[in-house]
């Protein structure tokens, strides 16, 4: 069985355990590490998974996925590195976090460690999610195998270029909120229009569910789905007509655009940082 590090026990983190532990993983096949003790031993407790610490945790280890913020990329997979770096063991180093390019966390491990980089959303917590991999230039195509199975414990998965990441970060990272927007909105309408609030979110809810659901049935595309509603004349059709007059492409254009400029911004910002080490 392949052993899982999970470094980083905040929701996502979490997330990937139960995802893990519902598609079958063994409880002794994964270890979380958690700097804040209270939180480990929630953890350990609820999923029957062995807390420890980091250096106990990725020795063995097939694959360490890293569920931090960002920002503190760099300085945990330099500690892995070290951790790991006389194991005569191949670990896997994934990392769940936006912004944070492959060879950045290449440069803090041994040469020629293998590196996976996923964007998760966190649909991922109601085991929906979806995540892009994309390996690191020392990764084979067996590792990248090994990271879409576990990945797949919590929703689907798809394989990308890391040129594209920004661009996956800016539509279905960032893209949940984007439909929850959408949603308070549609429940801030209603409530206009004289519906209690409970009975505008349950049907704003519902609304969303059951469109979801026949997106994902493989069927007719977005298109031809919106089409099949809007009858010629009805109410459908006059709602359309004023969400396009209002720009609603355009914002959603710009709004993506806005995104993945910032993770653009975010990849470069960890690199010049990275590179700024090096020269020191």
């Amino acid at each position: 069985m392949t052993r899982i590090a999970v470094v980083g026990g905040g929701r996502i983190g979490e997330a990937l355990i139960a995802g893990l532990r519902d598609a079958g993983t063994q409880a002794q096949d994964i270890v979380v590490i958690e700097a804040v003790e209270a939180r480990a031993t929630e953890l350990a407790k609820k999923y029957n998974v062995l807390a420890t610490s980091l250096d106990i945790g990725c020795e063995g280890a097939d694959v360490i996925v890293v569920a931090v913020k960002p920002g503190d990329v760099p300085a945990v997979v330099e500690r892995i590195g070290n951790a790991i770096s006389d194991s005569v063991h191949e670990s896997i180093v994934v990392s769940l976090a936006a912004g944070v390019p492959t060879v950045v966390m290449e440069n803090k491990l041994s040469a020629g460690s293998p590196v996976v980089r996923v964007m998760p959303n966190t649909a991922m917590l109601v085991g929906q999610g979806v995540s892009a991999v994309s390996k690191g230039r020392f990764a084979r195509d067996e590792h990248l195998e090994q990271v879409i199975t576990i990945m797949k414990s919590v929703g689907a998965v798809v394989v990308v270029n890391e040129s594209q990441m920004d661009a996956v970060t800016a539509v279905s990272g960032s893209g949940p909120a984007y439909f929850f927007l959408l949603a308070e909105a549609l429940v801030d309408a209603a409530v206009e229009q004289g519906l209690p609030r409970d009975v505008a979110l349950t049907l704003a809810t519902g609304t969303a569910l059951g469109a979801g659901a026949m997106l994902a049935s493989g069927g007719d595309g977005p298109a031809d789905l919106r089409a099949a509603v809007s009858s010629p004349g009805g109410t459908t059709a006059a709602a359309i007509r004023r969400l396009e007059a209002g720009g609603v492409r355009s914002a959603v254009a710009d709004a993506v655009e806005a995104a993945a400029t910032k993770s653009r911004v975010m990849a470069q910002s960890a690199q010049e940082a990275d590179d700024d080490e090096v020269d020191l």
